[in-house]
């Protein structure tokens, strides 16, 4: 069966692509890859500056009453939900690689955009590289910690490895940076964390502890886990192996795409991690035959 008579095939998410080679399939896929990568993610700009201007303003807002609290409340754990994706385009430069225009851009977004989640841009970078290289290895990988045998379950999790002295999300961050040699950006995270709780205890101490608490403290908790649980647990989970096409699926989220904050096609981003994520659903649905004659673990959507 020849390239050229399966390029059409491939067209057809049903097509049996199971006759063909690694090298023919290799072709297949990255051909559909190129469709999509090169593309500016203008949206996901757009969403993370605007996201955490909108987080920026509530505080102001809600302190002189124009929004209640509980709104305002409401309104911050949907920022910090939203923040950590536009930094992720950022951190595989899918903005601006370097020495291109736009770099300037691709940078100003890693960094600003996770302000509400309180974690540093490089933080993020060097520990999400990891992941790439090594999803699923116990050893290796810093999100492995995320693992837990249903949903029930690996939402608790998510709550229990941000305990004080839990293992499994700090400790796994701060080891993966010391075995690559990083030890000087565990910094750049003391010093966020620093001044998360020196802000939080100052409003505290001016009489503003509930505030705090409703507008930061419990949305970034929450958004943590609903993170944790959509990007880390859902897409690869549950037992899934090691190895390029073994270490992520696709599936169907309870919520949608949107609701899964676009997981649901997640095993492109590892296969091609500069594809822009508001591209993965259609670069999946090209892809699809090709993943199912490498034995991907493929749920109907």
């Amino acid at each position: 069966m020849s390239i050229a008579m399966t390029s059409s095939q491939a067209a057809d998410p049903q097509a049996d692509l199971s006759g063909l080679s690694d090298a023919e399939l290799m072709k297949l896929e990255r051909d559909v890859a190129k469709q999509h990568v090169g593309k500016t993610p203008w949206l996901a700009i757009f969403w993370g500056l605007s996201n955490v201007m909108v987080w920026l303003a509530l505080w102001p807002l809600v302190f002189f009453g124009v929004v209640p609290l509980w709104a305002g409340f409401i309104i911050a754990t949907i920022n910090v939900t939203l923040s950590y994706l536009p930094s992720h385009e950022a951190q595989h430069d899918i903005v601006a690689r370097p020495g291109e225009p736009l770099r300037w851009l691709n940078e100003l977004l890693g960094h600003v955009s996770t302000i509400p989640l309180v974690f540093p841009y490089r933080f993020l970078k060097l520990t999400h590289m990891e992941h790439h290289k090594h999803a699923n290895d116990p050893q290796l990988d810093p999100d492995y910690g995320t693992h837990a045998p249903g949903p029930l379950a690996a939402i608790w999790q998510t709550i229990k490895i941000r305990q004080p002295r839990a293992k499994g999300f700090s400790d796994a961050y701060g080891a993966t940076l010391q075995r690559i040699g990083r030890e000087d950006v565990i910094l750049d995270a003391v010093i966020y964390q620093l001044i998360f709780y020196s802000i939080l205890f100052g409003l505290a101490w001016a009489g503003y502890a509930i505030e705090a608490a409703l507008l930061w403290w419990l949305p970034r908790h929450i958004g943590l886990s609903y993170i944790q649980y959509y990007l880390s647990w859902a897409p690869h989970n549950p037992d899934l192996g090691k190895g390029r096409y073994k270490d992520t699926r696709s599936f169907k989220a309870l919520l949608g795409n949107i609701g899964s904050l676009g997981m649901q096609y997640h095993i492109i981003h590892h296969l091609h991690p500069r594809i822009p994520l508001y591209r993965t659903p259609q670069a999946y649905w090209q892809m699809r035959p090709i993943l199912k004659a490498r034995g991907c673990d493929i749920h109907e959507l």
